[in-house]
C-alpha cells in the first residue's frame, strides 16, 4: 500500500519542538533503553523514522507517541544527542494539530503572536461582557451572585461546555479514525460474522464497552506513568496526578455545581464542597508550581526543554487558581469591590484557558492519551 509522502515534515518540526529528530540515524538504542517498548509497539525508533521519512500518513495511524510518558531514559543514552524523548513530545503536538480539523492547533502551536493574541483577544471578550452586562455592585455586603448571578453562570458555562465538547470529541474522533484505520485488516477472526453486529471501524459496538473500563483506569490513574523504570518518573506521576485531579474537581465544581460553588454565604470549613475547593487550589498550586520551577531549574530531562504551549498552559492554570484563592479571601475579608474586580480578573484568566486549552492544546493529552490505551485493547480483544 503507498503511503503519502510529506518532505517538508521535518522542517515544521521545529515548529513542535522536535528539531533534533535530524540527528537520529536509527540505531534502536532508545528502544532498547524504553521500559514501555514492545514488540507490538516499538518506539520511539519506529516513530522517528516515519517521520524523517515524511510519512504523516503513517504517523497519523501510529499510537506510540502517546504509549510515551517521557520518563527521559532515551533521550540521557542516545549517542546522537536527538534527544528522542522530546521528539515524541513534539509527535504528539504535531499530531494533535492534524486531529485538529479547525487548524487553531496549529496555529496555536506553531505562532506565538497567534498564541499570545488568542489568549488576549478571549480575556478582553470576557472582561467587555462584564463591563456592558453585569449586575449592581453592592457595597455595603459582599452579593457576587448579584453582581453575577449564578444562574446565568450557569448557563454559560454550559453553553461553553457543549462547544469546548463537540471541538474535542470531534478531534478525538478523528484521532480514532487514525488508531483504528485498518482495524479490521489486522483482525482476522471475524467470529461475529455470523451474528449481525453494530461495528465502529470494523469492531463490533460490545467490545468497546466490554474494553472500557481501561479509558476510565488510564483516565483517572495514569498509571504507566509509574511504569517507567525510573525513580524520578513517580514524582512526575505524583505531581501530574495532582494538577489533573485538582483540575478535574474545580472544573466539575465551576462548570457543573457552579449553584452550589459560587453562594454569597460563606461555607463551613467542614463542608465538602469548601473542602474540595481547598484540596483543588493546593493539588494545582504545589503541582504547577512544581512543574514550573523544574523548567526553571532545568532539574530533570523532561524538564530541559519547554515548548511555549507549556508555559502558556501552567502559567493560565498558576494564575486561575491563585484569582480563584483570591476571591475567597476577599470574601473572608468582607472586601465587597475587591471581590467583583478579582472574580472579573479571575474569568479573564479561565475562560482563554478553558477555551484554547481544552479542545486545541496542552489539555487534550489528558483525553487522547487513556483514548488511544483503549482503543489498543480494542483491537487486542477484536484480533484474539
Amino acid at each position: 500500500m503507498s503511503s503519502k509522502v510529506n518532505p517538508d515534515i521535518m522542517k515544521l518540526m521545529g515548529e513542535y519542538g522536535a528539531d533534533t529528530a535530524v540527528s537520529c540515524f536509527n540505531c534502536g538504542n532508545c528502544t532498547a533503553v524504553c521500559s514501555l517498548s514492545t514488540e507490538n509497539t516499538p518506539f520511539p525508533r519506529k516513530v522517528i523514522r516515519y517521520l524523517q521519512l515524511g510519512l504523516s500518513d503513517k504517523l497519523i495511524q501510529s499510537p506510540e507517541p502517546w504509549l510515551c510518558y517521557y520518563c527521559g531514559d532515551c533521550s540521557d543514552t542516545c549517542p546522537r544527542e536527538a534527544d528522542p524523548g522530546e521528539v515524541m513530545m513534539g509527535l504528539r503536538r504535531y499530531l494533535t494539530s492534524l486531529y485538529d480539523w479547525t487548524g487553531i492547533s496549529k496555529l496555536f502551536y506553531t505562532s506565538k503572536v497567534f498564541e499570545v493574541m488568542a489568549i488576549l483577544v478571549v480575556a478582553l471578550l470576557v472582561g467587555l461582557g462584564f463591563f456592558f452586562f453585569h449586575g449592581p455592585m453592592l457595597t455595603d455586603r459582599i452579593a457576587l451572585n448579584v453582581f453575577a448571578p449564578n444562574t446565568t453562570i450557569e448557563i454559560l458555562d454550559l453553553i461553553m461546555l457543549s462547544v469546548l465538547s463537540f471541538f474535542l470529541l470531534s478531534n478525538a474522533f478523528r484521532l480514532a479514525q487514525g488508531v483504528m484505520g485498518g482495524a479490521s485488516n489486522h483482525i482476522k477472526n471475524y467470529k461475529w460474522q455470523k451474528c449481525p453486529a453494530v461495528l465502529i471501524f470494523g469492531v463490533p459496538v460490545t467490545i468497546y464497552y466490554k474494553e472500557f473500563k481501561e479509558f476510565i483506569l488510564h483516565f483517572f490513574t495514569q498509571k504507566r506513568f509509574n511504569s517507567c523504570e525510573n525513580k524520578q518518573q513517580r514524582v512526575l506521576w505524583i505531581n501530574h496526578l495532582l494538577i489533573m485531579t485538582g483540575y478535574s474537581t474545580i472544573f466539575l465544581m465551576v462548570v457543573l455545581g457552579i449553584r452550589w460553588f459560587q453562594r454569597d454565604e460563606i461555607l463551613s470549613i467542614f463542608n465538602p464542597i469548601r473542602f474540595l475547593g481547598y484540596y483543588a487550589t493546593f493539588a494545582i498550586l504545589y503541582g504547577t508550581t512544581h512543574a514550573m520551577t523544574g523548567r526553571i531549574k532545568k532539574t530533570v530531562r523532561p524538564y530541559m526543554r519547554t515548548h511555549s504551549t507549556d508555559w502558556a498552559f501552567l502559567i493560565l492554570l498558576w494564575l486561575t487558581t491563585f484569582s480563584g484563592i483570591l476571591i475567597h479571601f476577599a470574601r473572608l475579608l468582607e472586601m465587597p469591590l475587591a471581590t467583583y474586580y478579582i472574580y472579573v480578573l479571575h474569568l479573564m484568566i479561565a475562560v482563554p484557558m478553558l477555551v484554547i486549552e481544552v479542545p486545541f492544546a496542552k489539555w487534550t493529552h489528558q483525553l487522547y492519551r487513556p483514548l488511544v490505551l483503549y482503543l489498543m485493547k480494542v483491537k487486542k480483544r477484536a484480533a484474539a
